[in-house]
């Protein structure tokens, strides 16, 4: 993998997880300047600027982690730099390639999709790019390899599906194991044991599942055995296949907000 200069540009929620991610990847040596005007600290390793350098000097990777919203003022203070950065890496929610080799010119633009435990090294990062050849899709892969699965897509249409479904992910399960404390709760059982016994069987049966050859579906009838307790709770879940048709329900509407940055981006 190269390891010319990597500029993270924003260090906010998703730059900032991805930063702590590569910094605690063992073996990781590769120099970062982050660039943000409002992060208060980073983790030791990384170099922190205030503003993007003046003068023509580009990076050789640019990792751009900031607000879609900012896209107009880094495109600005881009501008008057020659050249452009070899590889441009963007997790902006819904603005999509053209809109980013128009703004940057990068000789080759990746577009990415990370969720938030990037910063422990146990992450989804989708990637997409029209440009990359096999090197340099390469090259991309092993830059967030760190950082836990790596899934590219082939079109990039398939960006609002991916980010409802793994990048909101995390919001959504971390919704769901709120629920299940608090079902606990309503059982009886102290509020900050049924938080613990909720997150330790959410943290287990995921890890099971990654491991396992087996299914979902199998292995919650593994659990279920007929007339049981755990059958009885899945006849709610499952009924009218309301839990079904609720994950449909909420991916949609974020896939459909992911468009409708997208296409905010696009007339901006």
């Amino acid at each position: 993998m190269s390891q010319g200069a990597l500029w993270l540009l924003g260090a906010g929620n998703m730059g900032g997880a991805m930063l702590r991610g590569w910094l605690a990847s063992p073996g990781w040596n590769r120099p970062i300047i982050v660039i943000d005007p409002f992060v208060a600290d980073l983790p030791a390793g990384a170099t922190l600027l205030r503003e993007i350098p003046k003068g023509a000097d580009q990076p050789d990777n640019l990792v751009l982690a900031v607000k879609p919203q900012q896209l107009g003022d880094v495109r600005s203070a881009f501008a008057d730099k020659s050249g452009s950065p070899r590889l441009l890496l963007s997790i902006l929610a819904g603005v999509e390639t053209a809109t980013l080799l128009d703004a940057f010119g990068a000789d080759v633009t990746v577009r990415a999709m990370p969720n938030l435990p990037v910063s422990i090294g146990e992450g989804v990062t989708a990637l997409f790019s029209n440009d990359a050849d096999d090197m340099v899709r390469d090259e991309a892969a092993q830059l967030v390899a760190p950082l836990g699965l790596v899934e590219w897509i082939g079109e990039e249409k398939l960006f609002d599906a991916v980010t409802a479904l793994s990048g909101c992910g995390p919001g959504f399960l971390f919704r769901f194991v709120e629920a299940m404390a608090d079902a606990g709760t309503a059982l009886g059982l102290p509020a900050d044991q049924a938080l613990r016994l909720a997150i330790a069987t959410v943290k287990g049966s995921g890890l099971l599942a990654a491991q396992s050859p087996e299914s979902p579906a199998i292995l919650a009838d593994r659990v279920a055995s007929p007339g049981g307790s755990t059958r009885e709770g899945l006849n709610v879940l499952d009924g009218d296949g309301r839990l079904k048709a609720l994950m449909r329900e909420t991916l949609a509407a974020a896939a459909r907000r992911n468009a409708e940055l997208a296409a905010a981006a696009r007339a901006g």
